[in-house]
């Protein structure tokens, strides 16, 4: 299996839609990545159509083509019919024209080749040896048998597809040229590689080459040859390119991988005999292939545009060689492991899928059942946490043991200020019997609303506290808004005791206060009583003494 499909890494986000989409689940998750696992990829390309990051790309063919154009030998491009849904308005002449100069020697419709191929199929009607016949020319149809369902490879037609036909046409006619397919599908660029294409482009890759030559197809409808080959591109176009023999075979026409499937599983069962099957894994045919349904998805006007550029003749070709047309198809397939019946439950008990009605079977992961992803998981292909409903309830669990358990009131409302959510503790600070009492009903009806307005008018508000008379308790509130989510969400603390506590010591500080000056009161009117005391006791002292100095002073005058 060549590498046609790539995965790039920076763009993964891990949303698992490509598995989802992919009917083959060959795609490996490992560190968030999606990985393409080769060996079971059938290369329909929906994970590429459907990736909203665009991480899967197709193998770039401009080089090669490019180191072609440079060489000695003529290169010839065979263009798929499907060009007249992709380019429209612009006619085959006028596409030739512009392939010219770019640097092609030529350019030739697949057309040819598909008429030798349903020719090829005629034949195969005609002398009706076989009891069921798939047509060959959808190699993503072919990769789907020859890896999936080895038992009816033998019901494949041995017919080389349109493409390869071409080819082999044009280098039996144009002997050491060169050739080059350019259409709709990335399988293709996988099949021209043990054939005679040399390489391989998208319409998509086309139309940059010419971008990048300042080549513009001019839009000019031309009367080309008619050719009922021009049909194969559509739902059934390659049984109304046939006349097909009275033979007693019922023709069946089949698009889309997963009704391929199951025609597939009906065949295998043994439910089908003596038809022809004209398979595609596309959807609408070669018309929706994952380049036209990524770039250009418009079926209908696409439909239209093929069908009017259809004839109801043949092409004017010779058939080549005998045998030159033939395409044995083998199994390459890779067998893949199967777990136990205690493997799977052991793996399904990690995700909490105990018993059958756990298994809810949503999808989520890309599998179609819970049972489909454990053995995926237990093959190294998915991994435990790709289960939603296990994750959601994981997470759920987490915030829930984390609400129960801690001490704050948890209370979240909507920007319209209705309950969204209240935890056990909230319920208890206030005074709420039930949480279904309040869910859904107006926050006025439990709490003053005013700091939650104020939170949606300017951001968060920040530990407030006030008394809330009528639960007789003291709550510092936080409140923070997720604008994102568009809820507020309020932390409840009951600082009642807190409070109590400080009112306390606020009491017996100012009680404190009081007595102390009560004391400095008394204590200043004992010191002024005192000091009068000692103010009358020194004055008469010293009333005394000068009356004794006075004496002394008279007696010594004597």
């Amino acid at each position: 299996m060549s590498d046609v499909l790539r995965l790039k890494k920076s763009n993964c986000k891990n949303c698992y839609k490509c598995i989802r989409h992919c009917p083959v689940k060959s795609i490996r998750f490992s560190a968030n990545q999606a990985h393409i696992v080769g060996e079971e990829c059938i290369l329909c390309g929906q994970c590429f159509v459907v990736c909203p990051q665009n991480a899967k790309e197709i193998a770039d063919g401009t080089e090669l083509v490019r180191v072609l154009l440079d060489g000695v030998n003529p290169v010839i491009a065979s263009l798929a019919p499907s060009f007249a849904a992709y380019f429209e308005q612009v006619g085959f002449s006028s596409l030739r024209e512009a392939l010219i100069r770019l640097g092609f020697a030529s350019a030739e419709e697949t057309a040819l080749g598909a008429t030798l191929v349903k020719r090829e199929y005629e034949r195969q009607l005609q002398q009706a040896q076989e009891d069921v016949i798939i047509s060959s020319c959808c190699p993503s149809v072919n990769l789907l048998i020859r890896k999936y369902y080895p038992e009816l490879i033998k019901h494949l037609s041995p017919v080389v597809s349109p493409m390869i036909a071409h080819s082999i046409d044009i280098k039996r006619r144009i002997p050491q040229s060169k050739t080059v397919f350019i259409g709709p599908c990335l399988s293709k660029k996988d099949e021209a590689e043990d054939s005679l294409v040399d390489a391989v482009l998208t319409f998509d890759e086309l139309s940059r080459m010419l971008a990048e030559a300042n080549i513009v197809p001019e839009p000019v409808q031309d009367n080309p040859e008619e050719s009922r080959a021009r049909l194969f591109p559509t739902v059934g176009g390659i049984l109304k390119t046939m006349d097909v023999p009275d033979t007693g075979y019922t023709c069946l026409t089949v698009d889309g991988t997963e009704n391929c499937k199951a025609a597939l599983a009906d065949l295998a069962a043994g439910n089908l005999h003596k038809c022809f099957l004209e398979m595609s894994a596309c959807s609408g045919s070669c018309i929706g292939g994952p380049v036209m349904e990524k770039y250009k998805n418009s079926p209908v006007r696409h439909y239209q545009a093929v069908i009017s550029s259809a004839g109801k003749r043949d092409f004017a070709v010779s058939m080549p060689e005998t045998g030159s047309l033939v395409r044995r198809h083998t199994y390459i397939g890779v067998p893949v492991s199967q777990p136990s019946e205690e493997e799977i439950a052991k793996i399904l008990a990690k995700t909490g899928k105990l018993k059958k009605e756990d298994e809810l079977n949503c999808g989520s992961c890309g599998y179609n059942t819970c049972r489909e992803k454990a053995i995926a998981v237990w093959q190294g292909k998915a991994d435990i946490s790709m289960c939603l409903p296990f994750l959601m309830d994981k997470a759920e669990r987490f915030s829930n043991n984390i609400l129960s358990h801690t001490p704050n009131g948890i209370l979240v409302v909507n920007e319209e200020l209705e309950v969204q959510q209240v935890n056990a503790a909230a319920m208890k600070m206030l005074h709420i019997s039930h949480g279904g009492d309040v869910l859904g009903e107006p926050l006025v009806r439990i709490m003053d609303p005013l700091p939650f307005v104020a939170a949606l008018e300017g951001g968060a508000v920040r530990e407030q506290r006030a008394y809330y008379a009528e639960y007789a308790k003291y709550l510092e509130l936080s409140l923070v808004h997720d604008k994102e989510t568009h809820i507020l969400i309020a932390i409840l603390r009951d600082v009642t005791e807190e409070e109590e506590q400080r009112l306390k010591k606020e009491e017996i500080g100012r009680q404190t206060v009081e007595i102390a000056d009560r004391v400095v009161e008394k204590q200043m009117r004992i010191v002024q009583e005192i000091a009068s005391l000692l103010g009358e006791t020194t004055a008469e002292t010293k009333i005394a003494l000068t009356k004794l100095k006075e004496s002394i002073n008279n007696d010594e005058s004597r």
